[in-house]
């Protein structure tokens, strides 16, 4: 008796020891199979058995796969893949987790009716040990005997401890390699992020200046030395007031002092000191974020000058329309047909002199109108010949030197003798500067909208950039606790900041109308009808929401993601402004601008579709309704918007030809309207069995060749093209790309990025490849700000375009169309 419990002891002990070594050794190797290979050795001479070994279990798949065992004598090794059926009536058990033990083979009813398949691969007795998470079989631990066996009690629950304590491990190994991709990733879009705030700051045409709060200057960039001539260390560790024009000095303090309390988002203006002596006007807006002052300035020089011409050349042209000659005077006499015209008129529209004062046919004289122009000139001369006034109209030339040139034509029709028209005559000033100093004008305008929330938007960046990083965080304490369970919350908290951190940098390219589009052939009244449901939801069930299409609608040539997310926008707006409850009514109908109504729109005449948002809200006053398209302004409590959402807006329907108006009252409610100009073409079918099989399409020895500068896009895409079955090809730069489309490799569809380097951008790249590979799909991946790349939407057949960051779903969605097609 006393030498049987002696026995038990020691195999107790044993089992201690065995799983002190196992624990102690499991924490010295990072891949998975080395853990199962030290598990099943310990196990394996722990037993004295032939053959240990643990595996994955794949329930759909219905599968054990082993990466290695461990086996001694003649026992045969299971490593690999084997069907779950192989297992016979055992796969109940497992699924249930109960352990499988067999002492002989021959004798249990179980497997004696196979028991010499069995033994011909050296296994008389043996267990199977199930392992089970959150109540679903996720892996297995086998170990099988030579001989036939008794397993103890005290043998089975070592087993079972040895078969938990590998999966433990096994999935924490797993869990680490996930965390390490995931930080890699969010890694470098925070590279990303931080590489493109670096390179605003560098490019940007603003003057942009960190400050500490007694107004020591910490920081500025090289706008400073451009447009102030200081160099930087001219600048930095000295206060402001040391720049200002004295007469400005007790002003500009009482300002500062009040931007530490709040955003001076309206602009304020004083006089600061160039290197030179002189003193410039400086436009300044700014904000106090954390400890420091963060402002953007711009010269306003360039914009009193340009007032100051164009209140000369108004005074000009008043007097040029009473002078003789004026700028340039001609004639036109309608018997003849036939312009006469002095030597300035003769030179600005790219006529001959001598026959210019001799007479030259209407169009010969008209030749050099711009061709985009000419049609609304005859438009406005027809005008002038039946309403008998005197007309004014703004118009380019092509002139023969190949600049473009501008010019402000002023003309009179005098009658004959029977009242009818016969002749006309008129004078033509040269506006070409001041054109160009209008768009320096709107330009600078524009930065210093953006530059009203420099400071907001560092913050909104910072506030994502600090959902990253915490995630991050605790994933790792989380790792280092063995508290795995909770790592997927933590991913999507740091993957949901990134997408916020993308939607902002969308909306900022929308405002500046340089987002990248991808337009195509759209019936708008379907595409409301398919966001009825979505809006209804979102608007919730206090707001009443009535869908009015009009019949017979034009159909637009415009990007319809972005109009989803513009018609999205406007009906929360709508649903914020009534607070209480109201309706929401959306309304599409056919416009027809002639050209008054064109001019009180601010777009070309002619035929548009019309897409309004109406509520029964608190409505808004002028000056409300003269802030909403600036970028950053918001009516909503800081941390409840961005601002961009109507700006957004604004400059979608803008680079999509079209334009916004917004109608409203106090206590009426509010209308936004955005107009979009009439497709005159058909609109395209979509074949849904077409689509489904677009969808279903799997890789048949088809190749992708992905061009793009960041390792880790090429990674992702080809990691995506795998899962689909595609062959891969990857090039880092242009030049390699065109070496590849210039073998003899077979490529069925190019993923390349716009911006490149190597000689050429994607574009260019993809009208190379189109060269030799006429049937060769291409498909953009961009985050490039300027689509004007692309063909700003015009894309051949054959092109399409996804923005970045996209889901991996979309890409591969994409890729598998494309490919279909």
């Amino acid at each position: 008796m006393n030498n049987d419990k002696d026995q038990g002891k020691q195999l107790e002990e044993g089992w201690r020891a065995a799983l002190l070594a196992l624990t102690d050794q499991l924490g010295q190797h990072d891949d998975t199979s080395s853990l199962a290979d030290v598990a099943s050795r310990i196990l394996g001479q722990t037993l004295d058995v032939e053959l240990v070994g643990y595996g994955t279990i794949d329930l759909e798949a219905e599968t054990l796969t082993v990466e290695c065992d461990w086996t001694r004598g003649d026992a045969g090794s299971l490593a690999g893949t084997v069907p779950f059926r192989d297992f016979g009536a055992h796969i109940d058990a497992f699924r249930r987790g109960d352990t499988v033990a067999v002492r002989d083979v021959r004798r249990d009813p179980r497997t004696r009716d196979h028991a010499p398949q069995l033994e011909a691969g050296g296994v008389r007795a043996f267990v199977d040990t199930p392992v089970l998470e959150r109540g679903s079989l996720v892996a297995l631990l086998y170990v099988s005997s030579a001989h036939a066996r008794e397993w103890s009690e005290g043998e089975l629950a070592f087993m079972r401890e040895v078969a938990q304590r590998t999966h433990a491990a096994t999935a924490r190994r797993q869990a680490e390699q996930s965390l390490r991709q995931l930080a890699a990733s969010l890694e470098q879009q925070v590279k990303a992020r931080t590489r493109e705030l670096d390179r605003s700051w560098q490019l940007s045409q603003e003057l942009l200046v960190v400050a500490l709060p007694d107004g020591t200057i910490e920081m500025v960039n090289p706008m400073w030395t451009v447009l102030l001539g200081y160099e930087k260390h001219e600048i930095v560790g000295k206060k402001f007031i040391e720049f200002t024009h004295p007469d400005d000095l007790d002003a500009t303090l009482i300002t500062f002092a009040g931007m530490l309390e709040k955003p001076l988002s309206v602009p304020y203006v004083y006089r600061f000191r160039h290197r030179d002596g002189s003193y410039r006007p400086l436009s300044w807006t700014g904000a106090f974020e954390e400890g420091k002052v963060y402002a953007a300035g711009r010269d306003l020089t360039p914009e009193r000058a340009r007032e100051q011409a164009l209140s000369e050349a108004e005074a000009f042209s008043r007097l040029a329309l009473n002078s003789v000659g004026g700028v340039g005077a001609w004639t036109l006499d309608l018997h003849t047909g036939r312009y006469v015209c002095d030597a300035a008129i003769a030179e600005l529209y790219g006529v001959d002199p001598v026959r210019g004062a001799g007479g030259v046919p209407v169009e010969e004289f008209l030749a050099n109108v711009h061709p985009d122009d000419l049609p609304q000139l005859r438009v406005e001369i027809a005008r002038s010949m039946t309403s008998g006034k005197d007309m004014a109209y703004e118009y380019r030339l092509r002139h023969p030197g190949g600049a473009i040139r501008w010019v402000l034509s002023r003309w009179r029709t005098q009658l004959d003798e029977h009242g009818l028209p016969a002749r006309r005559s008129g004078i033509g000033i040269e506006t070409t500067g001041q054109r160009n100093l209008e768009e320096q004008l709107r330009q600078a305008q524009k930065m210093e909208a953006v530059g009203q929330l420099t400071g907001g938007l560092a913050h909104d960046f910072n506030n994502l950039l600090a959902g990253i990083t915490g995630a991050l965080d605790l994933m790792q304490i989380r790792i280092r606790q063995g508290r795995t369970a909770e790592l997927e919350r933590y991913m999507t908290v740091a993957q949901g900041a990134a997408r916020r951190a993308a939607a902002l940098t969308h909306r900022l390219l929308a405002f500046s109308r340089r987002q990248t589009l991808d337009p195509r052939p759209t019936n708008v009244n379907q595409l409301v009808a398919g966001m009825e449901e979505l809006i209804r939801r979102t608007i919730g069930p206090q707001v009443a929401l009535e869908v009015v299409g009009a019949v017979g609608l034009w159909p637009a040539l415009i990007d319809a993601g972005q109009l989803e997310n513009a018609l999205l926008n406007l009906c929360i707006n709508a649903r914020d402004a009534m607070p209480d409850g109201g309706r929401i009514t959306i309304e599409t109908a056919n416009k027809w601008l002639d050209y008054s109504a064109a001019k009180t729109h601010a777009i070309p005449e002619g035929q548009y579709l019309s897409l309004c948002v109406t509520d029964t809200g608190t409505g808004m006053t002028p000056e409300l309704m003269a802030k909403v398209f600036e970028p950053f302004f918001t009516t909503k409590p800081i941390g409840e918007g961005t601002g961009l959402g109507l700006s957004m807006i604004h400059g979608f329907a803008r680079q999509s030809g079209g334009e916004v108006r917004i109608y409203s009252e106090v206590g009426q409610g509010t209308t936004v309207c955005i107009y979009l100009p009439r497709y005159y073409g058909e609109l395209e079918i979509e074949d849904a069995g077409l689509k489904t099989a677009a969808g279903a399409h799997g890789g048949q020895g088809e190749t992708v060749l992905i061009v793009d500068d960041e390792p880790s896009v090429r990674m992702l895409v080809t990691e995506v093209l795998q899962d689909l079955g595609y062959n891969a090809l990857e090039a880092g730069d242009s030049a390699a790309g065109l070496k590849l489309l210039q073998s003899d490799a077979r490529i069925d569809l190019m993923v390349t990025d716009v911006g490149l380097p190597g000689g050429m951008n994607g574009r260019q790249l993809a009208e190379a490849a189109l060269e030799r590979r006429p049937g060769l799909q291409v498909l953009f991946i961009t985050g490039y700000a300027e689509n004007s790349l692309i063909g700003n939407g015009h894309l051949k057949p054959g092109m399409q375009v996804l923005t970045k960051p996209f889901a991996i779903d979309a890409l591969a969605a994409r890729i598998r169309e494309m490919i279909a097609a």
